[in-house]
């Protein structure tokens, strides 16, 4: 079970300043207020004050500003709070034996728990292979220099919480699954897979459609969306056999 918090919510302004530093390679105070067009007094107290500047920020010692995660492709950074990332073309090309080890070793550095009492480790198999399954489906569909991750895990101090088991990252969507191992829709687990959605629009920015699902890896032929709590909003929901479709009613694959 994932940590409870209450989300911290960001504003418009917080999400420019920080696609301001994070979609180059260091950037002055000065040249952020420029280009979000605000004030440098309100500038500086996004970022010494606002969480996502001082998480996932720092200025270096020539007064630039620079983000832990680039706003770019690849996602340079982004391996750093993953048990696993690589581009889908270097996935495909490790065995399991070879893959789970760089899982076990990436758990390890970043402070990912590894007791297997209740099957981590079989839950981390288990959602390899429906994620080959899902990369041998796309067949020509597939781009080998898209971005994939395991076990992310953001936990910065106080405020910035993000966590997903699988992203896939194309070309201007982030797919964020939510795998279980179970046959049923669980309302809980709905608004779980949904959970960290705006934390991670601000991380990969503007150009980039967060897609949240549950994958139900124990269900067969489960393609649904179900409702989010009381949000009147809806979420996703399918077996691994299944997720090609979910990818597909997103990108259009089929289409013509």
């Amino acid at each position: 079970m994932k940590e409870q918090v209450s989300l911290y919510r960001t504003d418009r302004l917080e999400r420019a300043v920080y696609r301001a530093i994070c979609g180059r390679d260091g950037i002055k105070a000065k040249d952020i207020a420029a280009r979000v067009g605000a004030d440098r007094t309100t500038v500086n107290r996004y970022l010494y004050k606002a969480p996502f500047m001082k998480e996932l920020c720092y200025r270096d010692d020539d007064f630039l500003w620079h983000g832990l995660i680039r706003q770019s492709r690849p996602h340079i950074g982004l391996g750093d709070f993953c048990a696993f990332y690589a581009t889908v073309g270097e996935f495909l090309e490790l065995s399991e034996e070879e893959w789970f080890a760089a899982m076990l070793e990436g758990c390890r550095r970043i402070g990912r728990n590894l007791n297997d009492t209740r099957g981590l480790f079989h839950s981390f198999k288990d959602c390899r292979k429906v994620m080959e399954g899902l990369l041998d489906d796309l067949g020509p569909a597939l781009r080998p220099d898209w971005e994939i991750a395991f076990e992310l895990r953001i936990n910065r101090a106080r405020y910035i919480r993000i966590y997903a088991d699988v992203l896939v990252v194309t070309e201007d969507k982030v797919f964020s699954l939510e795998f279980k191992m179970k046959d049923r829709i669980d309302p809980e687990e709905v608004l779980q897979a949904a959970k960290y959605t705006e934390y991670m629009e601000v991380v990969f920015g503007p150009d980039y459609d967060v897609i949240p699902a549950l994958v139900l890896t124990r269900a067969e032929d489960l393609y649904r969306y179900a409702p989010l709590g009381d949000t009147g909003a809806e979420l996703p929901v399918c077996s691994g056999d299944m997720l090609f479709n979910l990818f597909d009613e997103y990108m259009g694959f089929l289409e013509g």
